[in-house]
Protein backbone atom coordinates (compact mmCIF):
# COMPACT_ATOMS: atom_id res chain seq x y z
CA UNK A 1 0.00 0.00 0.00
CA UNK A 2 1.40 3.36 -0.92
CA UNK A 3 2.02 6.27 1.42
CA UNK A 4 -0.80 8.60 0.22
CA UNK A 5 -3.66 5.26 -0.06
CA UNK A 6 -2.35 4.85 3.49
CA UNK A 7 -2.58 8.46 4.52
CA UNK A 8 -5.92 8.78 3.19
CA UNK A 9 -6.94 5.48 4.54
CA UNK A 10 -6.21 7.25 8.07
CA UNK A 11 -7.37 10.84 7.44
CA UNK A 12 -10.90 9.67 7.95
CA UNK A 13 -9.74 8.18 11.52
CA UNK A 14 -9.72 11.81 13.25
CA UNK A 15 -10.88 13.19 16.22
CA UNK A 16 -12.41 15.99 18.30
CA UNK A 17 -10.26 18.18 20.25
CA UNK A 18 -10.03 21.58 21.74
CA UNK A 19 -10.16 25.32 21.08
CA UNK A 20 -6.85 27.18 21.48
CA UNK A 21 -8.73 30.10 22.42
CA UNK A 22 -5.50 32.43 22.44
CA UNK A 23 -7.22 36.15 22.62
CA UNK A 24 -8.83 36.16 25.99
CA UNK A 25 -8.50 39.05 28.17
CA UNK A 26 -4.41 39.79 28.19
CA UNK A 27 -5.12 40.73 31.73
CA UNK A 28 -5.65 37.23 33.19
CA UNK A 29 -3.61 35.20 29.89
CA UNK A 30 -1.88 36.51 26.58
CA UNK A 31 -0.84 33.37 24.40
CA UNK A 32 -0.50 35.64 22.07
CA UNK A 33 2.52 37.32 23.00
CA UNK A 34 0.90 40.92 21.60
CA UNK A 35 3.37 42.58 24.61
CA UNK A 36 6.78 42.66 23.43
CA UNK A 37 9.27 43.79 25.85
CA UNK A 38 10.80 46.84 23.63
CA UNK A 39 12.53 48.69 26.53
CA UNK A 40 14.39 48.21 29.59
CA UNK A 41 13.09 45.98 31.59
CA UNK A 42 14.47 44.33 35.18
CA UNK A 43 12.83 41.24 36.89
CA UNK A 44 13.77 41.06 40.00
CA UNK A 45 14.05 38.70 42.69
CA UNK A 46 13.78 35.69 41.03
CA UNK A 47 16.19 32.33 41.12
CA UNK A 48 17.51 32.44 37.91
CA UNK A 49 19.38 29.10 36.53
CA UNK A 50 21.72 31.10 34.04
CA UNK A 51 22.85 27.94 32.72
CA UNK A 52 22.84 24.24 34.03
CA UNK A 53 24.09 23.90 37.25
CA UNK A 54 24.96 27.30 37.92
CA UNK A 55 21.84 28.98 39.98
CA UNK A 56 21.29 32.54 41.10
CA UNK A 57 19.33 33.07 44.58
CA UNK A 58 17.52 36.76 44.80
CA UNK A 59 18.55 37.88 41.64
CA UNK A 60 17.56 40.68 39.04
CA UNK A 61 18.11 39.80 34.97
CA UNK A 62 17.97 43.25 33.07
CA UNK A 63 16.85 43.18 29.34
CA UNK A 64 16.63 45.82 26.76
CA UNK A 65 15.07 45.17 23.08
CA UNK A 66 14.94 41.64 23.41
CA UNK A 67 18.80 41.29 24.72
CA UNK A 68 20.24 40.52 28.23
CA UNK A 69 21.90 43.30 29.54
CA UNK A 70 23.14 42.42 32.95
CA UNK A 71 22.31 39.17 35.41
CA UNK A 72 22.84 38.23 38.86
CA UNK A 73 22.60 39.23 42.41
CA UNK A 74 23.91 42.54 42.39
CA UNK A 75 22.53 43.85 39.16
CA UNK A 76 22.53 48.12 38.97
CA UNK A 77 18.75 48.74 37.89
CA UNK A 78 18.64 52.02 36.09
CA UNK A 79 16.27 54.14 36.57
CA UNK A 80 14.34 54.22 33.29
CA UNK A 81 13.91 50.02 33.50
CA UNK A 82 10.78 49.00 34.37
CA UNK A 83 10.90 46.29 37.08
CA UNK A 84 8.88 43.22 37.14
CA UNK A 85 8.65 41.57 40.39
CA UNK A 86 9.69 37.54 40.46
CA UNK A 87 9.23 36.80 43.83
CA UNK A 88 8.98 33.09 44.02
CA UNK A 89 9.39 32.27 40.29
CA UNK A 90 12.10 30.29 39.01
CA UNK A 91 13.45 31.54 35.70
CA UNK A 92 15.67 29.51 32.79
CA UNK A 93 16.87 29.39 29.31
CA UNK A 94 14.65 29.13 26.99
CA UNK A 95 14.42 25.59 25.33
CA UNK A 96 15.53 24.59 22.18
CA UNK A 97 14.15 22.36 19.93
CA UNK A 98 16.76 20.34 17.74
CA UNK A 99 14.91 18.86 15.13
CA UNK A 100 10.94 20.02 14.74
CA UNK A 101 8.49 20.07 11.66
CA UNK A 102 5.86 22.52 13.64
CA UNK A 103 4.22 24.16 11.21
CA UNK A 104 6.10 23.22 8.25
CA UNK A 105 3.70 21.23 5.55
CA UNK A 106 4.63 18.47 3.02
CA UNK A 107 5.15 19.91 -0.86
CA UNK A 108 2.50 18.71 -3.49
CA UNK A 109 4.04 15.99 -5.15
CA UNK A 110 4.53 16.79 -8.85
CA UNK A 111 2.94 15.01 -11.99
CA UNK A 112 4.46 12.13 -13.47
CA UNK A 113 5.53 12.75 -16.77
CA UNK A 114 4.50 10.74 -19.75
CA UNK A 115 7.71 8.99 -20.21
CA UNK A 116 8.17 8.48 -16.64
CA UNK A 117 10.22 5.56 -15.68
CA UNK A 118 10.30 3.99 -12.33
CA UNK A 119 13.84 2.69 -12.32
CA UNK A 120 15.25 6.17 -13.55
CA UNK A 121 12.39 8.46 -12.16
CA UNK A 122 13.38 12.25 -11.96
CA UNK A 123 14.67 13.29 -8.73
CA UNK A 124 11.97 15.50 -8.00
CA UNK A 125 9.50 12.29 -7.94
CA UNK A 126 12.08 10.00 -6.32
CA UNK A 127 12.11 12.47 -3.18
CA UNK A 128 15.37 13.83 -3.88
CA UNK A 129 15.03 17.70 -3.67
CA UNK A 130 18.32 18.85 -1.17
CA UNK A 131 17.85 22.38 -2.91
CA UNK A 132 14.53 23.05 -1.17
CA UNK A 133 14.63 25.37 1.89
CA UNK A 134 12.23 24.49 4.79
CA UNK A 135 11.57 28.17 5.25
CA UNK A 136 8.57 28.29 1.66
CA UNK A 137 6.38 25.76 3.67
CA UNK A 138 7.31 27.08 7.15
CA UNK A 139 4.02 28.94 8.91
CA UNK A 140 4.66 30.66 12.28
CA UNK A 141 0.68 31.06 12.68
CA UNK A 142 0.47 27.39 12.82
CA UNK A 143 -1.29 26.05 15.65
CA UNK A 144 1.72 23.41 16.29
CA UNK A 145 4.37 26.13 16.76
CA UNK A 146 2.07 27.82 19.80
CA UNK A 147 1.72 24.56 20.92
CA UNK A 148 5.43 23.79 21.35
CA UNK A 149 6.25 27.34 22.63
CA UNK A 150 4.01 26.84 25.34
CA UNK A 151 5.98 23.76 26.83
CA UNK A 152 8.89 26.20 26.85
CA UNK A 153 10.27 26.01 23.17
CA UNK A 154 12.12 29.18 22.11
CA UNK A 155 14.26 28.68 19.23
CA UNK A 156 14.17 25.35 17.06
CA UNK A 157 15.52 24.18 14.27
CA UNK A 158 12.53 23.24 11.28
CA UNK A 159 13.03 20.30 9.19
CA UNK A 160 11.43 19.72 5.52
CA UNK A 161 9.13 17.03 5.19
CA UNK A 162 9.20 14.87 1.75
CA UNK A 163 11.49 11.67 1.24
CA UNK A 164 14.98 10.40 1.60
CA UNK A 165 16.59 14.03 0.60
CA UNK A 166 13.79 16.54 1.21
CA UNK A 167 15.86 19.79 1.82
CA UNK A 168 17.87 22.20 3.70
CA UNK A 169 17.03 23.00 7.46
CA UNK A 170 16.85 26.50 9.25
CA UNK A 171 16.67 27.79 12.55
CA UNK A 172 13.76 30.12 13.84
CA UNK A 173 12.97 31.66 16.72
CA UNK A 174 9.02 30.94 17.73
CA UNK A 175 8.13 34.03 18.29
CA UNK A 176 5.67 36.75 16.96
CA UNK A 177 4.43 35.44 13.68
CA UNK A 178 4.43 38.86 12.04
CA UNK A 179 8.11 38.75 12.18
CA UNK A 180 10.23 36.10 10.08
CA UNK A 181 11.75 34.99 13.23
CA UNK A 182 14.85 33.60 10.95
CA UNK A 183 18.02 32.93 12.83
CA UNK A 184 19.46 30.73 10.23
CA UNK A 185 19.25 29.00 6.62
CA UNK A 186 20.65 25.94 5.30
CA UNK A 187 21.77 25.15 8.70
CA UNK A 188 22.01 21.42 7.64
CA UNK A 189 20.68 18.98 4.62
CA UNK A 190 17.71 16.57 6.26
CA UNK A 191 17.98 12.72 5.06
CA UNK A 192 15.82 9.87 5.76
CA UNK A 193 15.97 6.06 5.06
CA UNK A 194 12.85 6.67 3.40
CA UNK A 195 12.19 6.57 -0.67
CA UNK A 196 9.08 7.94 -2.33
CA UNK A 197 7.26 4.16 -2.78
CA UNK A 198 4.84 3.72 -5.19
CA UNK A 199 7.05 1.19 -7.30
CA UNK A 200 9.42 3.24 -7.99
CA UNK A 201 13.46 3.59 -7.45
CA UNK A 202 14.52 4.01 -4.39
CA UNK A 203 11.89 2.64 -3.14
CA UNK A 204 13.43 0.65 -0.18
CA UNK A 205 15.80 1.54 2.68
CA UNK A 206 18.84 -0.15 1.01
CA UNK A 207 17.98 1.21 -2.52
CA UNK A 208 18.18 4.64 -0.60
CA UNK A 209 21.70 3.75 0.31
CA UNK A 210 23.04 3.54 -2.86
CA UNK A 211 21.22 6.33 -4.26
CA UNK A 212 22.70 8.12 -1.68
CA UNK A 213 26.35 7.03 -2.24
CA UNK A 214 25.11 7.88 -5.64
CA UNK A 215 24.81 11.08 -5.63
CA UNK A 216 27.43 11.81 -2.98
CA UNK A 217 29.94 10.68 -4.92
CA UNK A 218 28.70 12.56 -7.77
CA UNK A 219 28.51 15.89 -6.08
CA UNK A 220 32.02 14.85 -5.20
CA UNK A 221 33.20 14.98 -8.81
CA UNK A 222 31.12 18.15 -9.78
CA UNK A 223 32.47 20.01 -7.29
CA UNK A 224 35.77 18.86 -8.37
CA UNK A 225 35.02 19.78 -11.96
CA UNK A 226 33.62 22.88 -11.08
CA UNK A 227 36.83 23.79 -8.76
CA UNK A 228 39.39 23.11 -12.04
CA UNK A 229 37.29 24.55 -14.71
CA UNK A 230 37.26 27.72 -12.79
CA UNK A 231 41.58 28.11 -12.13
CA UNK A 232 42.24 26.07 -15.79
CA UNK A 233 42.10 26.54 -19.56
CA UNK A 234 41.21 24.18 -22.07
CA UNK A 235 38.59 22.30 -19.45
CA UNK A 236 34.68 21.62 -20.69
CA UNK A 237 32.16 23.63 -19.15
CA UNK A 238 30.86 21.58 -16.12
CA UNK A 239 27.26 21.07 -16.48
CA UNK A 240 24.94 22.49 -14.10
CA UNK A 241 22.99 20.35 -11.78
CA UNK A 242 20.90 21.89 -9.04
CA UNK A 243 20.93 18.28 -6.90
CA UNK A 244 24.86 17.93 -6.54
CA UNK A 245 25.31 21.52 -5.74
CA UNK A 246 23.06 21.18 -2.97
CA UNK A 247 25.42 18.73 -2.00
CA UNK A 248 28.74 21.27 -1.82
CA UNK A 249 27.79 23.19 1.99
CA UNK A 250 28.11 19.24 2.72
CA UNK A 251 31.55 18.15 1.22
CA UNK A 252 33.05 21.38 2.59
CA UNK A 253 31.74 20.77 6.18
CA UNK A 254 30.09 24.20 6.23
CA UNK A 255 27.18 22.04 7.08
CA UNK A 256 26.05 18.29 8.49
CA UNK A 257 23.47 16.10 7.32
CA UNK A 258 20.98 15.43 9.65
CA UNK A 259 19.34 11.91 9.28
CA UNK A 260 16.63 10.93 10.67
CA UNK A 261 16.73 7.24 12.27
CA UNK A 262 14.23 4.61 13.81
CA UNK A 263 16.26 2.11 15.39
CA UNK A 264 19.79 1.29 15.59
CA UNK A 265 20.53 -0.53 12.30
CA UNK A 266 19.67 2.84 10.40
CA UNK A 267 21.75 4.54 13.21
CA UNK A 268 24.48 1.72 11.68
CA UNK A 269 23.44 2.40 8.60
CA UNK A 270 24.02 6.54 8.85
CA UNK A 271 27.06 5.98 10.43
CA UNK A 272 28.42 3.49 7.71
CA UNK A 273 27.56 6.12 5.03
CA UNK A 274 29.52 8.91 7.69
CA UNK A 275 32.67 7.23 7.50
CA UNK A 276 32.49 5.97 3.95
CA UNK A 277 32.14 9.67 3.05
CA UNK A 278 33.67 12.11 5.52
CA UNK A 279 30.48 14.60 6.29
CA UNK A 280 29.54 15.94 9.70
CA UNK A 281 26.74 13.92 11.09
CA UNK A 282 23.76 14.70 13.19
CA UNK A 283 21.48 11.64 14.02
CA UNK A 284 17.75 12.75 15.20
CA UNK A 285 14.63 10.55 16.34
CA UNK A 286 17.36 8.60 18.48
CA UNK A 287 15.77 5.93 20.46
CA UNK A 288 18.02 3.03 20.60
CA UNK A 289 21.60 4.31 21.16
CA UNK A 290 22.88 1.74 23.39
CA UNK A 291 23.71 -0.35 20.93
CA UNK A 292 25.52 1.73 19.42
CA UNK A 293 27.50 3.91 21.69
CA UNK A 294 30.88 3.09 20.99
CA UNK A 295 29.93 3.73 16.94
CA UNK A 296 28.39 7.41 17.51
CA UNK A 297 31.66 8.08 19.42
CA UNK A 298 34.12 7.14 16.88
CA UNK A 299 31.96 9.12 14.08
CA UNK A 300 31.63 12.04 16.90
CA UNK A 301 28.22 12.31 15.85
CA UNK A 302 26.01 14.48 17.60
CA UNK A 303 22.82 13.35 19.07
CA UNK A 304 19.09 14.14 18.97
CA UNK A 305 16.99 11.95 21.59
CA UNK A 306 13.74 11.89 20.88
CA UNK A 307 11.21 13.24 23.17
CA UNK A 308 8.72 10.13 22.11
CA UNK A 309 8.28 7.56 24.92
CA UNK A 310 6.45 4.13 24.18
CA UNK A 311 3.56 3.09 25.98
CA UNK A 312 3.89 1.16 28.56
CA UNK A 313 0.33 -1.17 28.17
CA UNK A 314 2.44 -3.95 28.66
CA UNK A 315 3.94 -3.40 31.66
CA UNK A 316 0.33 -3.50 33.21
CA UNK A 317 -0.80 -6.63 31.44
CA UNK A 318 -1.51 -10.07 33.51
CA UNK A 319 0.16 -12.49 32.64
CA UNK A 320 -0.01 -15.13 35.66
CA UNK A 321 -2.27 -17.52 33.91
CA UNK A 322 -0.76 -17.54 30.38
CA UNK A 323 1.72 -19.85 28.88
CA UNK A 324 5.09 -20.21 29.63
CA UNK A 325 5.81 -18.98 25.96
CA UNK A 326 3.49 -15.86 26.51
CA UNK A 327 4.95 -14.71 30.01
CA UNK A 328 8.87 -15.48 28.39
CA UNK A 329 7.25 -13.02 25.32
CA UNK A 330 5.96 -10.36 27.55
CA UNK A 331 8.98 -10.37 29.72
CA UNK A 332 11.25 -9.59 27.05
CA UNK A 333 8.71 -6.75 25.88
CA UNK A 334 9.19 -5.30 29.25
CA UNK A 335 12.64 -5.36 29.29
CA UNK A 336 12.55 -3.80 26.21
CA UNK A 337 10.24 -0.78 27.45
CA UNK A 338 12.21 -0.12 30.47
CA UNK A 339 15.37 -0.07 28.44
CA UNK A 340 13.52 2.84 26.22
CA UNK A 341 13.39 4.52 29.23
CA UNK A 342 16.96 4.79 29.99
CA UNK A 343 18.47 5.80 26.80
CA UNK A 344 19.03 9.03 27.98
CA UNK A 345 20.64 8.15 31.28
CA UNK A 346 22.85 5.79 28.90
CA UNK A 347 24.15 8.55 26.49
CA UNK A 348 25.17 11.03 29.83
CA UNK A 349 26.87 7.80 31.05
CA UNK A 350 28.60 7.34 28.20
CA UNK A 351 29.62 11.29 28.15
CA UNK A 352 27.39 11.79 24.66
CA UNK A 353 26.24 15.49 24.73
CA UNK A 354 22.81 15.04 23.50
CA UNK A 355 19.81 17.30 22.85
CA UNK A 356 16.05 16.85 22.23
CA UNK A 357 14.28 16.92 18.88
CA UNK A 358 10.11 16.56 19.01
CA UNK A 359 9.60 15.26 15.61
CA UNK A 360 6.91 12.45 16.19
CA UNK A 361 6.38 13.72 19.41
CA UNK A 362 3.74 15.62 21.69
CA UNK A 363 3.76 19.07 23.37
CA UNK A 364 1.89 17.71 25.82
CA UNK A 365 4.27 14.83 26.88
CA UNK A 366 7.83 16.69 26.90
CA UNK A 367 8.01 17.54 30.92
CA UNK A 368 6.20 14.24 31.75
CA UNK A 369 8.44 12.15 29.66
CA UNK A 370 11.40 13.92 30.26
CA UNK A 371 10.53 13.52 33.72
CA UNK A 372 10.26 9.72 33.66
CA UNK A 373 13.57 9.68 31.49
CA UNK A 374 15.35 11.45 34.72
CA UNK A 375 13.16 8.87 37.25
CA UNK A 376 15.37 6.10 34.78
CA UNK A 377 18.85 7.38 35.90
CA UNK A 378 18.98 10.60 34.01
CA UNK A 379 20.34 13.38 36.10
CA UNK A 380 18.62 16.86 36.63
CA UNK A 381 21.78 19.00 35.06
CA UNK A 382 21.57 16.67 31.85
CA UNK A 383 18.17 16.99 31.14
CA UNK A 384 18.62 20.89 31.63
CA UNK A 385 21.36 20.59 29.24
CA UNK A 386 19.31 18.61 26.97
CA UNK A 387 17.09 21.68 26.13
CA UNK A 388 19.50 24.75 26.70
CA UNK A 389 23.32 24.41 26.26
CA UNK A 390 23.54 21.56 24.24
CA UNK A 391 21.31 21.94 21.39
CA UNK A 392 22.91 25.29 21.18
CA UNK A 393 26.18 24.20 20.70
CA UNK A 394 24.92 21.19 18.51
CA UNK A 395 23.28 23.72 16.07
CA UNK A 396 26.57 26.89 16.76
CA UNK A 397 24.52 28.94 18.13
CA UNK A 398 25.83 29.33 21.61
CA UNK A 399 27.06 32.64 21.06
CA UNK A 400 23.56 33.82 21.39
CA UNK A 401 21.56 31.51 22.81
CA UNK A 402 21.07 28.44 25.64
CA UNK A 403 22.06 30.32 28.70
CA UNK A 404 21.05 33.30 30.32
CA UNK A 405 24.11 35.68 29.91
CA UNK A 406 24.74 39.05 29.22
CA UNK A 407 24.58 39.84 25.16
CA UNK A 408 22.69 37.14 24.32
CA UNK A 409 18.59 36.65 23.32
CA UNK A 410 16.94 37.22 26.15
CA UNK A 411 14.81 33.74 25.79
CA UNK A 412 13.65 32.29 28.80
CA UNK A 413 11.11 29.81 30.61
CA UNK A 414 9.26 31.38 34.15
CA UNK A 415 8.54 28.55 36.18
CA UNK A 416 6.48 28.71 39.15
CA UNK A 417 8.34 25.73 40.77
CA UNK A 418 11.92 24.33 40.18
CA UNK A 419 11.69 23.08 36.45
CA UNK A 420 11.49 19.34 37.50
CA UNK A 421 9.15 19.19 40.68
CA UNK A 422 5.75 17.77 40.76
CA UNK A 423 4.29 21.30 41.05
CA UNK A 424 6.08 23.09 38.35
CA UNK A 425 4.35 24.97 35.64
CA UNK A 426 5.03 27.48 33.12
CA UNK A 427 3.90 31.32 33.56
CA UNK A 428 5.55 33.01 30.80
CA UNK A 429 7.67 32.18 27.97
CA UNK A 430 10.16 35.28 26.33
CA UNK A 431 10.58 34.06 22.93
CA UNK A 432 12.49 37.03 20.75
CA UNK A 433 11.61 39.17 23.01
CA UNK A 434 7.57 39.04 23.30
CA UNK A 435 5.95 37.81 26.30
CA UNK A 436 3.89 34.22 26.27
CA UNK A 437 1.61 34.93 29.69
CA UNK A 438 -0.56 30.97 30.27
CA UNK A 439 -2.92 30.90 33.65
CA UNK A 440 -1.17 28.67 36.42
CA UNK A 441 -4.12 26.32 38.27
CA UNK A 442 -3.92 24.60 40.86
CA UNK A 443 -3.07 20.94 41.19
CA UNK A 444 -4.68 17.81 42.68
CA UNK A 445 -2.66 15.73 45.07
CA UNK A 446 -1.60 13.42 41.87
CA UNK A 447 -0.04 16.10 39.91
CA UNK A 448 -2.66 17.01 37.34
CA UNK A 449 -4.41 20.17 37.34
CA UNK A 450 -7.74 20.69 38.18
CA UNK A 451 -10.17 20.58 35.53
CA UNK A 452 -11.84 24.38 34.83
CA UNK A 453 -14.30 23.52 32.25
CA UNK A 454 -16.29 20.40 32.18
CA UNK A 455 -16.19 17.90 29.14
CA UNK A 456 -18.77 14.97 29.79
CA UNK A 457 -21.09 15.06 26.68
CA UNK A 458 -21.44 14.59 23.36
CA UNK A 459 -19.16 16.95 21.34
CA UNK A 460 -19.43 16.94 17.16
CA UNK A 461 -16.01 17.69 15.21
CA UNK A 462 -14.82 18.68 12.27
CA UNK A 463 -11.15 17.93 10.86
CA UNK A 464 -9.18 18.93 8.20
CA UNK A 465 -6.46 17.51 6.45
CA UNK A 466 -5.05 17.70 2.70
CA UNK A 467 -7.14 15.05 2.18
CA UNK A 468 -10.29 16.79 3.28
CA UNK A 469 -12.58 17.30 5.43
CA UNK A 470 -13.81 14.11 7.78
CA UNK A 471 -15.89 14.80 11.29
CA UNK A 472 -17.87 12.29 13.89
CA UNK A 473 -19.20 12.08 17.09
CA UNK A 474 -17.00 11.82 20.92
CA UNK A 475 -18.99 10.93 23.70
CA UNK A 476 -17.47 11.83 27.15
CA UNK A 477 -18.02 10.12 30.48
CA UNK A 478 -16.91 10.39 33.97
CA UNK A 479 -16.48 7.75 35.84
CA UNK A 480 -15.57 8.69 39.46
CA UNK A 481 -12.10 10.63 39.29
CA UNK A 482 -11.83 9.36 35.27
CA UNK A 483 -12.84 9.54 32.00
CA UNK A 484 -14.11 7.02 29.80
CA UNK A 485 -15.26 7.79 26.21
CA UNK A 486 -15.75 6.62 22.30
CA UNK A 487 -15.20 8.67 19.02
CA UNK A 488 -16.45 8.13 15.91
CA UNK A 489 -14.78 8.25 12.42
CA UNK A 490 -15.42 8.06 8.92
CA UNK A 491 -14.47 4.07 8.65
CA UNK A 492 -11.53 4.38 6.23
CA UNK A 493 -12.80 0.58 4.67
CA UNK A 494 -16.09 2.46 3.80
CA UNK A 495 -19.44 1.59 4.56
CA UNK A 496 -20.33 4.88 6.86
CA UNK A 497 -18.60 5.56 10.59
CA UNK A 498 -16.94 3.21 12.42
CA UNK A 499 -15.80 3.60 16.51
CA UNK A 500 -12.57 3.44 18.99
CA UNK A 501 -11.97 3.74 22.34
CA UNK A 502 -10.73 6.87 23.68
CA UNK A 503 -7.46 6.08 25.70
CA UNK A 504 -5.81 8.65 28.58
CA UNK A 505 -8.69 10.96 28.53
CA UNK A 506 -6.71 13.42 30.69
CA UNK A 507 -8.22 17.43 31.60
CA UNK A 508 -5.47 19.88 33.00
CA UNK A 509 -7.04 23.16 33.69
CA UNK A 510 -8.22 23.76 30.35
CA UNK A 511 -6.05 21.55 28.34
CA UNK A 512 -7.50 18.09 27.20
CA UNK A 513 -5.42 15.35 25.68
CA UNK A 514 -6.59 11.78 24.43
CA UNK A 515 -5.54 9.34 22.46
CA UNK A 516 -7.33 6.25 20.14
CA UNK A 517 -6.49 3.56 17.34
CA UNK A 518 -7.96 3.30 14.20
CA UNK A 519 -7.59 0.05 12.29
CA UNK A 520 -6.80 0.97 8.49
CA UNK A 521 -5.77 -1.43 5.62
CA UNK A 522 -4.33 -4.03 8.45
CA UNK A 523 -2.38 -1.10 10.12
CA UNK A 524 -3.30 -0.19 13.96
CA UNK A 525 -2.86 3.42 13.49
CA UNK A 526 -2.45 6.08 16.99
CA UNK A 527 -3.90 8.82 16.87
CA UNK A 528 -3.22 11.52 19.34
CA UNK A 529 -4.85 14.93 20.06
CA UNK A 530 -4.76 17.90 22.21
CA UNK A 531 -5.64 21.35 22.94
CA UNK A 532 -7.44 23.85 25.06
CA UNK A 533 -11.16 24.32 25.92
CA UNK A 534 -13.06 27.40 26.23
CA UNK A 535 -16.83 27.16 26.65
CA UNK A 536 -18.39 24.83 24.66
CA UNK A 537 -15.83 25.24 22.13
CA UNK A 538 -12.86 23.17 21.07
CA UNK A 539 -9.61 23.75 18.78
CA UNK A 540 -6.41 22.30 18.88
CA UNK A 541 -4.20 19.55 17.39
CA UNK A 542 -4.38 15.74 16.24
CA UNK A 543 -1.13 13.72 15.55
CA UNK A 544 -2.01 10.72 13.05
CA UNK A 545 1.50 9.02 13.15
CA UNK A 546 4.40 9.47 11.13
CA UNK A 547 1.46 11.54 8.41
CA UNK A 548 1.39 14.69 10.16
CA UNK A 549 -0.32 17.44 12.73
CA UNK A 550 -3.75 18.84 11.51
CA UNK A 551 -5.85 21.46 13.07
CA UNK A 552 -9.79 20.37 14.34
CA UNK A 553 -12.38 22.10 15.74
CA UNK A 554 -15.54 20.69 18.28
CA UNK A 555 -18.40 22.07 19.61
CA UNK A 556 -20.96 20.69 22.49
CA UNK A 557 -24.16 19.50 21.46
CA UNK A 558 -26.63 20.72 24.17
CA UNK A 559 -27.85 18.11 26.55
CA UNK A 560 -31.37 17.13 25.71
CA UNK A 561 -34.39 17.43 28.17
Amino acid sequence: MNLITRFRLQVGAIVLLVLLNFSTVMAQSDPTGERRVTGTYAIKNATITTSPGKTVENATILIKDGLILAVGANVTIPKEAQIIEADSLYIYPGFIDGASNAGVSKPTDPDRPSNFNPSNPPDELAGITPWRSVLDYYDGNNSQVSEWRKVGFTIAQILPEGGMLPGKAAIVTLGDASSTNVLAQQTAMSAKFRGMGRGMYPGTQLGVIAKFRDLYKNATYSSEHGRLFASNAGLQRPEINKTYEAFYPVLDKNIPIIFEVSNDLEIRRALSLQKENGFNIVLTGVNEADAVIDEIKAANAKVLLSIKLPDDKVTKSKVEDKSEEVQARTKRVIEAYELALKQAAILEEAGIPFAFGSMGGRSADLHKNIKIMIENGLSETAALSALTTNPANILGIQKFAGSLEKGKLANMVIMSDPIFSEDAQIKHVVADGYIFTYDISKKKKGGDEEATVAIEGSWEYVSDTPAGSSGGIMDIKKDGDLYTGTISYDDPAGGGKASSEMKDINISGNYLTFSFDVSAGGMSIDVSVSGDILGDEFSGNMSLADFGTFPLNATKKPKRN
